[in-house]
């Protein structure tokens, strides 16, 4: 099977697995960026530790799911946004004010939209959660 995103693939495999009512879920191929982007989904609390498997081919990331992903995805194409025009992309993927994260590709390394404002930078949005 052809991944052409393996981001994508891998956000529609932690909903996938969320909803269905798994702790775990495997994700693969595994990629630097898919990290930075657990990471910031573990600090925000959506969900519980994850390791790196390396399994000889593109490696695996195994999740542990805590059960508090309502949704999640990648969002292409990747967006460029500047600090001005964060509320708009705030309203476009979020449900509400104050819930739920983007998760942007900055000069500064993978934040949160919440941590971009604090620093006054933008970015090209990579997901959301929620």
């Amino acid at each position: 099977m052809t991944r052409l995103n393996p981001i994508a693939d891998g956000m529609c495999a932690l909903k996938n697995a969320g909803d269905t009512g798994k702790s775990v879920c495997v994700i693969e191929p595994a990629s630097k960026l898919l990290g930075a982007m657990l990471r910031i989904m573990q600090d925000a609390g959506y969900i519980g530790s994850f390791e790196f498997i390396d399994d000889g081919r593109g490696g695996q990331l195994r999740v542990n799911l805590t059960g508090r992903i309502n949704r999640c995805g990648a969002i292409t194409p990747r967006f460029s946004v500047q600090l001005e025009e964060m509320e708009y992309w705030e309203k476009q993927y979020l449900p509400g004010k104050n819930f739920g994260l983007l998760i942007l590709s900055t000069s500064r390394g993978v934040i949160s939209h919440e941590q971009a404002r604090k620093e006054g930078i933008g970015g090209e949005l990579l997901g959301y959660v929620y």
